[in-house]
């Protein structure tokens, strides 16, 4: 639950400390104290949207912190580890949010750098907000339908509905391009086809077109290759003078000198060596020469090869080397816009999303008749105590003539008064009704919520006398679950609360400030007969405001 609030600098909020409590809170102040600025702290802290205008004129920055206690909420625990966010206990949560003038802003959870989209991601585990205008909404048919989902439990069924739709239609939409563009595809097929079929003989890959040149060149010059070795042994070997024959005599006569003079033994043994590199030498030159042979034919038919890949290098302006990327590509090419074409295919594939999307589309109907039975039930129940016993609230499933992304119905809210016929809540239901059926689905939306505390942002407006009273015991009882926080004007929705604040606003160096104040005792039936009696106020308003306090709630003075 919410532990702790602290503002700084926010709007016409200089500096505020709250610590909230368990139970039914109330929040009641003149118009313009700043009480939705509470509501509006706490949706920036949980990922809303922020405005430049919103840092206090006379500061450069507002600071907004919040500390929830997460011990009873082992998912918000885990999800803390997954992103490595833990506080310094596994129970505390701390929400921190920072805007300056120029319209930016920092997130930080348990001191963390984080992104507003985290902050979002936790927040729907801690609070609900129920704004003031959410019956003016109720008359959207998409909201009725999301009000009915989330009710149900739908949501992951809901998005999987939403999805499938998604590919049905892309792939309805490949299916008709492909159509359109059939005949321009065939053309494109047919002018890759020939590409293939002129570049799949001739081109090559790059090593074999290297080994291709270098089988060429050895063969053109074979005849000089042949001759040239020849001449090697010639003069190495098989002359009247060689140099192997010539230097081998020479190395006997400086061998035999070198017990003479031992100084003659190193070039002795150079010469040794060079006569042995020379031997090795004349044997490879001999190998070398006897494996040469002119071959015309080869080189004719290596000749007619290169003369074949240089001609279509040249038709396709590309170099010799990239013949075979290009028949890569052209190759690829294809498989891609034969699958493209492939109309059967692709209607197979329309057919099978279809199937799909219909089971889960009717799955996701058949889970809304039971909610729309059991979500009417409850929120008729609930307008039988404010004051509207003879009215049936409906929620009606309207087939439409074409499925959508969110299923093959829309939902559509409807009453029925003295058991009239029941119509649209937009058409029959005057300003009063209206705010009694959206107070009674938050109701029973509330009922179900896991989160631990609930927040309703004057959503009793419209209301009043006996029927305020009981709104009052609704959020009341409501608080026994939940930690509960409302903004009212209605002095029997405020006599009802566990604690009682009051937010005012004063004048202090030329500012305006928002104070908050707990009340207790005397100053909280101050408070409620101000709020029936308006500036002026008589002992009888007093007598009134103790009447409509709950004196056992009524916190003592510290």
């Amino acid at each position: 639950m919410l532990l702790s609030l602290s503002i700084r600098d926010f709007v016409i909020v200089d500096r505020l400390e709250l610590s909230f409590s368990e139970g039914f809170t109330v929040l009641t102040g003149e118009t313009g104290a700043g009480k939705s600025l509470l509501i509006d702290a706490l949706s920036l802290l949980l990922g809303g949207r922020f405005e430049a205008g919103m840092v206090r004129s006379s500061k450069d920055r507002a600071d907004l912190q919040a500390e929830f206690d997460v011990s009873g909420l082992p998912d918000v625990q885990q999800w803390l580890s997954d992103n490595q966010l833990e506080g310094d206990t596994p129970s505390q949560l701390i929400l921190r949010r920072t805007l300056d003038k120029q319209g930016k802003s920092r997130a930080f959870i348990n001191g963390t750098v984080c992104t507003l989209q985290q902050l979002k991601e936790v927040g729907e585990w801690l609070v609900d907000i129920h704004g003031q205008h959410a019956h003016q909404s109720l008359l959207r048919l998409d909201v009725q339908r999301q009000l009915v989902d989330a009710y149900g439990g739908h949501t992951d069924l809901v998005k999987k509905v939403h999805s499938l739709y998604q590919s049905w239609k892309q792939l309805e939409k490949n299916l008709h391009d492909a159509e359109a563009n059939q005949s321009r595809q065939e053309e494109i097929l047919a002018q890759l086809d020939w590409q293939i079929s002129e570049l799949k003989p001739v081109a090559i890959p790059p090593d074999a077109w290297l080994q291709l040149q270098q089988d060429h060149a050895r063969l053109s010059h074979a005849s000089t290759l042949e001759s040239t070795a020849n001449d090697g042994l010639e003069l190495l070997q098989d002359a009247n003078h060689a140099a192997i024959p010539l230097l081998s005599h020479y190395l006997d006569r400086i061998k035999d000198l070198v017990s003479v003079d031992p100084a003659l033994a190193e070039p002795a043994e150079l010469i040794e060596s060079a006569v042995i590199q020379l031997q090795e030498a004349s044997y490879s030159l001999r190998h070398y020469a006897g494996r040469q042979e002119l071959d015309p034919a080869a080189l004719q038919k290596l000749d007619q090869q290169l003369g074949d890949i240089y001609t279509l290098a040249r038709k396709f302006r590309v170099s010799p080397d990239a013949l075979y990327a290009t028949l890569q590509t052209a190759q690829e090419n294809r498989l891609k816009i034969a699958a493209q074409v492939d109309i059967e295919a692709l209607a197979a594939e329309v057919t099978q999303a279809k199937t799909m999307y219909l089971q889960a589309a009717r799955q996701l109907t058949d889970k809304r008749l039971k909610t729309a039975e059991g979500l009417s039930n409850v929120v008729t129940a609930s307008l039988g105590e404010l004051a509207m016993a003879n009215t049936r609230f409906e929620v009606h499933l309207l087939p439409l003539d074409t499925p959508g992304s969110a299923g093959l119905e829309q939902i559509e809210y409807r009453i029925s008064h003295h058991g009239a016929q029941a119509q649209s809540l937009a058409k029959i239901a005057s300003g009063g009704e209206l705010s009694r059926v959206s107070l009674a689905i938050q109701v029973a939306m509330s009922s179900i919520a896991s989160v631990p505390t609930l927040i309703f942002d004057e959503v009793d407006v419209g209301i009043g006398g006996r029927v305020a009273d009981i709104v009052g015991r609704l959020l009341r009882n409501l608080g026994q679950k939940h930690q509960v926080l409302s903004i009212t004007h209605l002095p029997q929705v405020a006599a009802k609360g566990h604690t009682h604040w009051q937010v005012s606003k004063a004048f202090e160096e030329d500012a305006i400030v928002s104070r908050i104040h707990a009340l207790c005792d005397n100053s909280r039936i101050e408070e409620i007969a101000r709020m029936l009696g308006g500036a002026t106020i008589t002992e009888t308003t007093r007598q009134h405001a103790r009447e409509l306090l709950l004196v056992e709630d009524t916190p003592a003075c510290s």
